[in-house]
């Protein structure tokens, strides 16, 4: 079998170079009363505020403004433009130091230039740009598996990992097909088919235990095969079952009470719900183990056990004198979860997927060819994601008549033709093809099996379900009505989650939190349970703005949020007990919007300490869409010994920016990045830095703030600025490419609407979905 390739193209350096030129023969020339406009506001402000440094000898920034002498040359340099703009409003320019330009003239030279972008945009011959065929990536491939065959096994695990592009692993540019991935397909799907469709056989039952982490206080808490272990004794862990069948959980439970104290009561959970009782016995420092059989299909599940409160209260009435050797908290306990183990197969059952694939032929007077179409022509239509075309039906049945005169079983000569699907380039790549390829300009509406991919895969990171498919059948999403209802329904059902998992997982940068490692001498606190917690706060959040229709401005300072007792502890926040997630409303002070959610402040920091430099580009990235350029090299470090103890943080930041290599780039990040300073390296409130009283104030847009809550205040003041930096973020995501200039005016219409209906979350979603960009594709001629 060849190795299906991508067209790649001139790649993503090339995207940038093909997306600069212009897209009309002239610019538009500017009227008289441009003219006088520009001549009466904006010269004067280029005179007095920037050609001081941007002039033809000193050219800062390789930006030379002086040369912007009358209206005509100005309406020519739309990038010079768009970088000054940026610059003015994010209040990097005039840089700190030089005097601030009235309010009033700013607001001015604003409004010229987005009106001069304005009408530029309105003259760019419109284009929704075209995007490379898109490999899927391990996460879609892994839901694609799971909805077409109902085989949950993490394939892809064994994958390279995904490259990304523009922030997001989806980009159809870096999603290339090396021969290591294909090789790695071609085993996926021999293992899938297995999984799907052999009948129970005999296997040996292995043993996988999960530790407890006795103490905060040692590394052997962060990573590991560690159970997630919460502040009322409750343990639980994500197991991986390999087959249908049944399975041992056996715990073993922790006793450090006196004899004569009463029993107390511990509960065996699958999956969150009840499943056996046991009681405790009191006993000098024993250990009792419980036993649990259960039934669970292929797949993850979680497993665990819990104190009830009642039964906690029972432990702290009888609790013993400390010994030396214990540690607080945990070693404090009377009673703890010690270990989980999960056993098995003791008993395979036949799978699910089996009896799901096999709609017939499960007797021999069924097994022939009619039955054989009947199970590969909706299987093959599904994994396409489109009706077959003429012939592919047939090379499928081809392959199982072949094995089958190879004296092959009906289910395996399926199977075979299963596999080829599963390595064909029309399930692993999403391809759009172009009907008329001698007309490169050409611009199309999609159709609507190509439309509906595109919604499932942005909403659901998985192909479309029979709904969606049905409506594509019937021609019915070229409705705009119709493939916004459409929209409106993925967006309530709980496949959702997946744009919660992928887009905020990777907008947000949290993915990252599974990877950070806080010095644990530094911040004994922080556990495998409190990063489960922190990562599950931000991702409850976003799904609550999503699924409620929230203003997409409750991201900057929602005054509530979502947490378990573990989080609550962390935060200092009374009245939450278990381990349960539950909203609560904050102050707004300390606490409020996703820039105080302890992940973020966590991956945001180094391992020792906070560093206002990762938390301002942070948010200059996420949050106003105006990333700094990156640091040149050589860049002297920080002296980290002196931090807290020879000054504060600031003290010792404002002498590394003495440096004029470090000052050009740490001006603009660290006036931001303080406005976080109140919070340590894993999120927790605090007043001093070391030996030092935090300094919170900064500047942001040339404004001054002195708290958290008012650096948030100037964020929600510029909301437009917010607004525009996610619709980009989403409509890449959305579309697998980065946004060019061919976009500029969707994005404006889409910000614009958020302004006029509250900014409400699923405005920004069905202004994509509707969006030209998203439901049309262009020639080969021009690549956006």
């Amino acid at each position: 079998m060849s190795i299906f390739r991508p067209r790649i193209g001139t790649g993503r350096a090339g995207w940038w170079i093909l997306s600069a030129l212009p897209l009309v023969a002239a610019p538009p020339v500017p009227s008289p009363g441009d003219a006088a406009a520009f001549r009466r506001t904006v010269a004067p402000f280029l005179a007095r505020h920037c050609v001081g440094c941007h002039n033809e000898k000193l050219r800062s920034g390789e930006v030379d403004l002086a040369a912007l002498r009358d209206a005509q040359r100005a309406f020519h340099e739309r990038e010079v433009w768009e970088q000054a703009l940026r610059k003015i409003r994010t209040g990097e320019m005039p840089p700190p130091g030089s005097p601030r330009p009235p309010e009033a003239s700013v607001a001015a030279v604003t409004r010229w230039i987005e009106e001069l972008m304005e009408r530029q945009d309105r003259a760019v011959k419109p284009d929704p740009g075209r995007v490379t065929a898109r490999r899927l990536n391990r996460t879609e491939y892994n839901n694609t598996v799971r909805d077409l065959l109902g085989v949950d096994l993490d394939p892809a695990a064994d994958f390279p990992a995904d490259d990304s592009g523009y922030g997001f692993d989806n980009i159809g540019d870096v999603l290339s097909l090396s021969p290591v991935l294909m090789e790695k397909y071609l085993t996926a799907a021999e293992r899938i088919v297995r999984a799907a469709i052999d009948l129970p056989r005999k296997v040996q039952p292995t043993m996988e235990r999960y530790q407890s982490p006795r103490t905060r206080r040692t590394k052997d808490t962060v990573g590991g095969r560690m159970l997630v272990y919460s502040p009322r004794g409750a343990a639980q862990v994500r197991h991986r079952f390999a087959f249908d069948g049944e399975y041992e959980m056996r715990i073993q439970v922790g006793d450090r009470r006196k004899d004569g104290s009463p029993p107390i009561r511990y509960v065996l959970t699958l999956n969150g719900k009840p499943v056996a009782e046991h009681d405790v016995e009191p006993g000098d420092y024993k250990n009792r183990i419980f036993d649990y059989r259960f039934t669970v299909t292929r797949g993850e599940h979680t497993v665990g056990g819990f104190f009830p409160p009642e039964a906690l209260a029972l432990a702290e009435q009888a609790r013993a004198p400390l010994t030396p050797e214990q540690k607080p908290p945990e070693d404090r306990r009377m009673v703890y979860t010690d270990f989980l183990e999960v056993r098995g197969p003791f008993r395979v059952d036949e799978p699910a997927s089996r009896r799901r694939l096999l709609v017939c032929g499960l007797t021999p007077a069924e097994q022939n060819r009619a039955c054989a179409q009947r199970i590969l022509g909706p299987l093959a239509r599904r994994a396409f994601r489109r009706p077959l075309r003429p012939g592919e039906l047939d090379r499928l049945l081809g392959i199982y008549a072949l094995a089958r005169e190879e004296g092959e079983p009906f289910d395996q000569a399926i199977g075979y033709a299963v596999q080829a699907v599963l390595v064909s380039p029309h399930f692993l790549f999403r391809i759009e093809q172009d009907p008329d390829p001698g007309q490169p300009d050409a611009i199309r509406l999609l159709h609507d099996h190509e439309l509906a991919t595109r919604l499932s895969y942005f909403l659901w990171s998985a192909p479309p379900d029979a709904a969606l498919d049905r409506a594509a059948d019937r021609g019915e999403l070229r409705d705009l009505a119709e493939l916004e209802r459409q929209a409106l329904r993925m967006l309530r059902d709980p496949k959702a989650q997946a744009l919660v998992e992928n887009f905020a997982g990777q907008w947000l940068h949290l993915r990252n939190l599974e990877s950070v490692k806080p010095d644990p001498e530094r911040f004994p606190d922080f556990d495998e349970g409190l990063r489960v917690a922190m990562q599950r706060e931000t991702e409850l959040f976003f799904a609550h703005v999503a699924r409620e229709d929230r203003p997409i401005l409750d991201f900057l300072d929602a005054p509530y949020t979502f947490v378990n007792e573990r989080l609550a502890e962390h935060y200092g926040i009374a009245g939450v007990a278990g381990d349960e997630f539950r909203r609560v409303d904050l102050d707004g002070v300390q606490r409020s919007g996703l820039l105080t959610h302890a992940g973020i402040l966590t991956i945001s920091s180094y391992p020792t300490r906070t560093s206002p430099v990762i938390r301002g580009k942070w948010i200059l990235e996420n949050i106003l869409g105006a990333p700094p350029p990156p640091p040149p090299p050589d860049v002297p470090e920080l002296k980290e010994e002196e931090v807290g103890n020879t000054g504060s943080l600031r003290q010792q930041m404002e002498k590394h920016r003495a440096n004029p290599v470090c000052a050009s780039c740490h001006a603009r990040m660290d006036t931001i990045g303080f406005g976080l300073e109140n919070y340590d390296a894993i999120g927790r409130w605090r007043t001093h830095d070391g030996n030092f009283p935090v300094e919170a104030g900064g500047v942001l847009g040339g404004k001054s703030f002195g708290t958290p809550a008012e650096l948030k205040g100037l964020l929600r003041q510029d909301a437009s600025e917010f607004a525009r930096c996610l619709t980009e973020k989403m409509l890449t995501y959305a579309l697998g490419r980065g946004v060019t200039r061919s976009d500029r005016a969707t994005v404006q219409a889409i910000v614009k609407d958020l302004e006029r209906n509250d900014y409400k979350f699923s405005t920004l979603v069905l202004g994509i979905v509707r969006s030209m960009p998203f439901r049309m594709r262009g020639g080969d001629g021009r690549k956006a």
